[in-house]
């Protein structure tokens, strides 16, 4: 009986020792797809994210071929009728029947967009070991209309890439894939999903504290730990994962100034703390055997994900803008409270370089601040949610329109939010209809 499913495997390309990959295996009744192992093998630099979207979208596929044996005679119309039955679903509209037992439901276009590109770049890896039979998305003759906006969409993507001018030429703009996923629409959100400024002082104050039962620090009730990460999010634009690859050494005193300076490396090529390393990757394994957390799968609670922002120091970090600048002394106060209170120190079995730790001594974990982020929200009376910029992501999204407030260009945002590309903050400043109005009606008075 044909059947397919996913599972964690350890794997390298090579029998001699070396080091080895945790990887998201596909099994099917004929054994384990290694050709798949080793395409992420040799993706290894990606995310975890991204290897398991791949993997997913094999077995997505695998199942429909389960599904739909000999219905199709060349792998282009399957393909094809694939990436209908993930955009439109597998269910007959009128009758609720489903032929192939799938019952899957319709996916949005960027979804299936995201699915075909990923079946699509493993075939092509396939296809370039030499087995021609095995290209499922071949590329053909683009029609006029194609070839001007493949030329529109490479122009585009040139202009917005960091040092472009070091790039090659290799525009492809003559052909295009035979199997296209649906036109996805374009957004401009209407919800500006940034945190309430007027709220901020009480979610430090109000929504940050211990109840009785929690009163495990003496007379402080206020939870150091959450308004140190949330100063960090909110007045210096960290992401939440930046914030928990922060080493304690990564947060430094300007004793002058009497404030925090806040570095935020690398996770695998940052400088180590120590010089005997060559980078954190190699301080990590010595010192304390453990991986850097983008490594970790997904499913891992120590995971913890890197968005490549621009790094300003050959050292390989970037450091914190506080805005306004004296947040940097606020932070101070609170990290130093949180050292002093409320830090737990690493147990004797897992020993670990990061800032911010739990209720064990290990690494604090993003979903568990998550959590308690939540819990604060409601203790002030607000709603959670996404799009009313009440999620711990709407911190930064409120630290990128304070900066256009403040009046700084483009450009002096892009460099305070780490950005590769000036437009990446574009959708950080964009001010709401209601926000737009008031301006209108102002200029008629």
């Amino acid at each position: 009986m044909a059947y397919v499913y996913k599972r964690l495997v350890e794997y390298s390309r090579y029998e001699s020792p070396g080091p080895k990959l945790l990887l998201p295996g596909i099994f099917s009744e004929s054994g384990i797809l290694i050709s798949h192992l080793r395409y992420l093998y040799r993706n290894g630099h990606k995310s975890p994210s991204w290897k398991e979207r791949s993997a997913f979208s094999i077995v997505l596929l695998i199942k429909y071929i389960n599904a739909n044996i000999d219905q199709f005679h060349k792998a282009q119309d399957l393909l094809r009728a694939f990436v209908e039955s993930l955009s439109v679903g597998s269910i007959d509209p009128f009758t609720g029947d489903d032929s192939s037992n799938l019952f899957w439901p319709a996916r949005t276009s960027t979804s299936v967009r995201q699915l075909l590109f990923h079946i699509t770049d493993y075939t092509d890896y396939l296809n370039a070991l030499g087995d021609g039979n095995k290209i499922m998305n071949p590329l053909r003759k683009a029609s006029c209309t194609e070839e001007r906006l493949n030329v529109c969409a490479y122009y585009q993507k040139k202009s917005k890439v960091f040092l472009n001018h070091l790039n090659g030429d290799n525009k492809n703009i003559d052909v295009v894939r035979d199997v296209r996923s649906r036109v996805t629409p374009m957004f401009s959100v209407e919800n500006v999903v940034r945190f309430p400024e007027d709220k901020v002082d009480d979610l430090l104050t109000k929504g940050f504290v211990f109840t009785r039962k929690q009163m495990l620090f003496g007379e402080t009730n206020y939870d150091y730990k959450c308004q140190a990460i949330t100063i960090l999010m909110h007045f210096g634009g960290l992401r939440r994962s930046e914030v928990f690859q922060l080493y304690l050494s990564d947060i430094l005193v300007d004793d002058k100034r009497n404030e925090a300076i806040v570095r935020v490396f690398h996770p695998s090529d940052g400088n180590s703390p120590d010089p005997k390393f060559n980078n954190r990757r190699a301080y990590l394994q010595e010192c304390f055997g453990l991986i850097p957390r983008t490594e970790y799968p997904v499913s891992n609670r120590q995971h913890c994900g890197w968005k490549n922002p621009l790094l300003t120091d050959k050292r390989g970090f970037f450091q914190v803008v506080f805005a306004p600048p004296e947040k940097a002394k606020d932070f101070l106060l609170a990290w130093g409270n949180y050292l002093k209170y409320q830090r737990i120190d690493c147990p004797d079995d897992f020993f670990h370089p990061y800032a911010f730790t739990n209720s064990k001594g290990h690494p604090e974990t993003i979903k568990n601040f998550q959590r308690l982020h939540h819990a604060a929200v409601e203790r002030i009376g607000l709603e959670v949610a996404k799009y009313l910029g009440t999620s711990d992501h709407g911190h930064r999204h409120a630290f990128g329109f304070r900066l256009q407030s403040y009046g700084l260009s483009q450009i002096e945002i892009q460099k305070a939010m780490h950005h590769k590309s000036p437009d990446s903050c574009l959708v950080y400043i964009q001010p709401t209809n209601e926000e737009i109005r008031k301006k209108m009606r102002a200029t008629e008075q």
